[in-house]
């Protein structure tokens, strides 16, 4: 998750109080009067019957929460509302001798509606509440009733291909029809229907049929149906439906014409971007004209409001308009023109190219690039905080490691053995303790910070590609900073700077543009706070109560002011493009749409304008090359936003910038953080990491908002009984069967529970088995000890179980199925047991992100993977520490043997604790393996034939299908390959 550091300096306990009270206020009905002491008049009648319109609300629950006048508020939530006809639902209630009633409605899960705060003011008889509107009707009185017994069935077979469908069916306490039941009639494209009369019964038990002997029966449940009109669609009943074909009025209104249109260049490209037009029935896509340069007219169809044009002409002009097309084909009216003139063309290629190969052949290192190596001290930054963190005193700048350090050291991570680089995020980040990536503030632009000449983050890729490894990128889709999004929404001011603050907040100078690189020559400072904040409330400024006192101190014992920190409840942040609550329950629904923290400004991501925002600025990292995405905080937006959108969009850049093949191999590993032991998160499979493996199994609203809290109840009340399991993982007894990806959601996941259980490489070798038929695929899990935020078991410091345990969990992650993913200096035990993450209360140095570069200093060559051909100085010395000799020798062995990089896996007939058999076939390539690690194993009904280990040369002919290994010992390792090369790499500390 991103990471969370320790409140600001001067942030007081009192504030701290206050927004624990707003929570309170949150979490409390709305308005609820106090009770009138005024007579009630007299009265003609002592019943209301209150209707209330649904179909704005989508709610799964209606609730009417009420007082008569001069009397008291029924108990939160209120009394449920009933269906009443289309879009309606009602309740009548007993008004005693009172006039009226004060009345506010919600769906039992928090929300509310209270008329704005004002609650609604009903009279008696029938009263209709609509979208704030009241009025006295009925608006079901012109509506016929359902006759009593009789159930309109629709079912689709739009998923199944049947050219004929029967229904049959049996009325409750009734008798089944003879098989195959009755015909259906068709009703419109993939929809049949049949009324059935069911006399006295008020419903059905149902099967559903193609007349050819092929059926569905709900998976041996059969549906249960009611009267009225029902759908049954992707074994889904829905019950009081509304007609399924239903004629569609022919759509011909076209949208809006696409506003505030932007044209930036840089070099020999373009970015433009547009606000998004409406449409009464959605847009599509919009079609960009450029014109200019010797190529004269260029339509081109985009799915998003951002494009960038690429490959132009130097130096010269071109002027863009865009329209709006629906999907009726309906085209808008042409947007105002943008121009922008190109510059000169880079001297070195703007984009680069992935590898594209297989990730599952790629082991992983994982670094905080400001905190690894050190290549130019002239970007250094320590901010703020550098002061009274203590780094100061080290001469440790929180910004100290850059893509020069890490270009300077590719060889020693291709001496370790990797092939892959995953480093934290590159984006322009912006707060008092940036270092770490997870505050993005310009998503555009890479953090000089991080930059030299002749090694910018595109030099760092290409050098990287050069030696056949691969750039993992770090990406935040779920927050900016608390200072908000460049180019999306940058609030006006936070808060008060009086003569008390004005030693931490710099002074706003007119005309500067925060970069985190550029030094006040006036403070000695760099701009990290100050052109947001102001001694009188500027224009336009929406936050709540700005300049008015909290009440509370600092610790320092200044006067803290409302606004000086973001709050999602205190108007700074527009609705439209930020959520506006904090999280109350992290495996609750509110989890995926609110604040994680005052620094963390959460994304309202299935917003468009957000969306593309982050579309746009991930294809710039696309576009150069990088291999794939490690997502943060994948689990705090909803799993159709992502399926919906990011992941689509994704594979639709790579393949559009790269090839099918690339796009295919572009990898995307999600944080889904569960720091548990069960197979699914607490029981909610929405906040469990398999679940983001799959694609959505129904159609939901086609409004992001509304979709996601859909699919949340429909998955929920779903279960963890009734998941989709899958045997991607897993041998059929000792074949290789080809994997189902067919419902795969495009986005792999770090493996949680493996991760959780390392503090014993047996717990997490029982919990990763237990858990992997609920992955899509489990062959592709990022598998890891610890890393910048936990330890095993939720541990806040480095792994310390020592130097024998650190090298059975590298033998068990190198061979058993996953990526093996190393934190960086793990490989040294860097800073075992230190809090891996104290925020600005204590220096970094004596934390898990310490700098890392005084231990990979001198020279160091690596001739191949996990081949070193010299070293000098300190890093030769730490070449020589017995976990790199460990892993660079695990590094060699699973490169060799395709079945521990790509193989399933089975542990039937197997006796062992942690033994295995892995398979992969492909063409020409078959390779078996036989493992066990530290500990003795029998493989029972494996294929006849010789059997040599890879770590001691070892040869055994299996003539009766079994193989019996002796334990290796902690750390060490066997593996057994059919036909096999040999040994491989040479006998080190363990594996011997």
């Amino acid at each position: 998750m991103s990471r969370i550091p320790t409140r600001p300096p001067g942030r007081p306990l009192a504030v701290l109080a206050v927004a624990a009270g707003l929570l309170a206020l949150l979490a409390a009905p709305p308005d609820d009067p106090e009770p009138r002491t005024t007579p009630a008049a007299a009265v003609a009648e002592n019943t209301a019957t209150v209707f209330y319109w649904t179909k704005t609300k989508n709610w799964a629950a209606y609730n009417l929460h009420y007082a008569p006048d001069g009397g008291s508020w029924t108990t939160v939530p209120g009394v449920g509302m009933e269906p009443a006809c289309t879009d309606w639902v009602k309740k009548t209630v007993t008004l005693g001798t009172a006039a009226g009633l004060q009345a506010t409605f919600n769906n039992g899960s928090g929300t509310w509606d209270n008329n704005g705060g004002r609650n609604y003011a009903l009279g008696t008889g029938n009263i209709t509440v609509k979208d704030g509107v009241v009025a006295h009707s009925d608006p079901c009185a012109d509506t016929p009733p359902t006759p009593a017994g009789t159930a309109t069935v629709y079912y689709s077979t739009e998923a199944l291909g049947w050219t004929t469908a029967n229904l049959h069916y049996q009325p409750a306490g009734g008798a089944w029809t003879a098989v195959p039941g009755v015909g259906m009639q068709a009703a419109c494209a993939g929809w049949w229907k049949r009324e059935v009369d069911l006399g006295t019964a008020t419903s059905l038990k149902a099967a559903f049929n193609n007349g050819n002997g092929t059926w569905d029966n709900n998976g041996g449940s059969d549906y249960t149906i009611g009267t009225g009109v029902s759908t049954v669609r992707n074994r889904v009943v829905t019950a009081n439906a509304t007609d399924p074909c239903a004629a569609t009025p022919p759509d011909t209104q076209a949208p809006t014409a696409p506003a505030r249109v932007t044209a930036a260049a840089d070099g020999v490209s373009v970015l433009l971007t547009w606000e998004p037009a409406t449409d009464d029935r959605g847009v599509t896509k919009y079609q960009v004209t450029r014109t200019g340069g010797s190529a004269g007219t260029v339509v081109t169809d985009v799915g998003s409001t951002v494009y960038s044009d690429t490959g132009l002409a130097e130096r010269t002009a071109y002027t863009y308009t865009v329209k709006a097309v629906d999907a009726a084909g309906n085209v808008s009216a042409a947007s105002a023109a943008a121009s922008a003139t190109t510059g000169d063309k880079p001297a070195t290629p703007a984009t680069g190219k992935p590898l594209g190969t297989d990730p599952r052949k790629d082991p992983i290192y994982f670094v905080l690039t400001a905190r690894f190596n050190d290549g130019d001290p002239t970007n250094n930054r320590g901010g703020s905080q550098h002061t009274k963190s203590g780094n100061a005193a080290n001469d440790d700048p929180m910004f100290r490691g850059d893509f020069k350090g890490l270009i300077q050291k590719l060889d020693y991570v291709k001496g370790l053995g990797f092939s892959a680089i995953w480093v934290t995020p590159v984006v322009l980040n912006r707060s008092d303790y940036d270092y770490h990536g997870y505050h993005g503030w310009d998503f555009y632009k890479v953090d000089p910070r991080l930059e030299s000449a002749g090694a910018s983050y595109q030099d760092l890729i290409d050098a990287a590609h050069a030696k056949g490894m691969k750039i993992y990128q770090d990406v935040v889709y779920n927050h900016s900073s608390r200072w908000g999004a460049k180019g999306l929404f940058v609030p006006t001011v936070y808060g008060v700077r009086d003569s008390q603050w004005s030693w931490y907040y710099d002074e706003k100078q007119p005309g500067f543009e925060y970069d985190g690189l550029t030094i006040d020559a006036k403070t000695g400072k760099s701009y990290y706070n100050g052109d947001l904040w102001s001694t009188a409330e500027p224009a336009g400024n929406t936050c709540v109560n700005w300049g008015k006192p909290t009440g509370g101190k600092s610790a320092e014992g200044y006067t803290v002011y409302n606004c000086q920190w973001p709050s999602p409840t205190s108007g700074m942040f527009p609705k439209e493009l930020y959520h506006q609550c904090w999280i109350g329950n992290w495996e609750g629904e509110d989890s995926r749409s609110c604040w994680l923290h005052e620094d963390l400004a959460d994304f309202n991501t299935e917003n468009p304008t957000v969306q593309n925002y982050l579309i746009g600025a991930y294809d710039k990292y696309i576009d150069m090359g990088v291999d794939g995405f490690r997502v943060d905080t994948a689990v705090h937006i909803p799993r159709t936003t992502w399926n919906r959108r990011f992941l689509p969009a994704i594979q639709e850049r790579v393949t559009r910038s790269h090839g099918a093949e690339a796009a295919q191999n572009f990898f995307v590993f999600g944080e889904v953080a569960a720091f548990v032991n069960d197979k699914w998160n607490r029981g909610s499979v929405n906040h469990s990491a398999q679940f983001y493996t799959w694609k959505e199994r129904k159609e939901y609203d086609a409004d992001d908002t509304k979709a996601a809290l859909e699919m949340y109840d429909y998955e929920q009340q779903q279960g963890t009984g009734n998941q989709p399991t899958s045997t991607n993982a897993f041998l059929a007894g000792n074949s290789y069967h080809t994997p189902d990806h067919s419902r795969f959601s495009g986005m792999n996941v770090i493996d949680m529970r493996m991760h959780m259980n390392f503090g014993d490489a047996q717990n997490a070798f029982s919990n990763g088995k237990d858990s992997d038929d609920s992955y899509n695929d489990a062959t592709y899990n990022v598998v890891y000890v610890d890393s910048h935020d936990y330890g095993p078991n939720k541990s806040s410091e480095r792994y310390a179980g020592g130097t024998d345990a650190w090298a059975e969990n590298m033998s068990l992650m190198w061979t058993f199925r996953g990526i093996p993913t190393l934190y960086y200096g793990s490989e040294i035990e860097f800073q075992k047991g230190q809090k891996i993450d104290c925020g600005p209360t204590c220096p970094l140095a004596t934390t898990g992100r310490a700098y890392y570069g005084d231990h990979v200093a001198g020279s160091v060559t690596a001739s191949d993977f996990s081949q070193v051909s010299s070293a000098s100085g300190a890093v030769a010395t730490t070449l020589q520490q017995p976990l790199v000799q460990h892993v660079q020798r695990l590094n060699l062995i699973r490169r060799a043997i395709p079945a521990l990089q790509m193989g399933q896996y089975s542990t039937e007939g197997i006796s062992g604790g942690m033994a295995f058999k892995r398979r992969y076939t492909s063409g020409s390539t078959d390779s078996f393996a036989l493992v066990t690690v530290s500990g003795g194993a029998t493989f029972t009904g494996v294929p006849n034939g010789t059997y040599t280990d890879a770590v001691t040369g070892d040869v055994k002919t299996v003539t009766n299908g079994a193989l019996t290994v002796a334990a290796p010992g902690k750390g060490n390792l066997r593996v057994y390959v059919l036909n096999g090369p040999g040994r491989i790499g040479t006998a080190g500390p363990y594996l011997k």
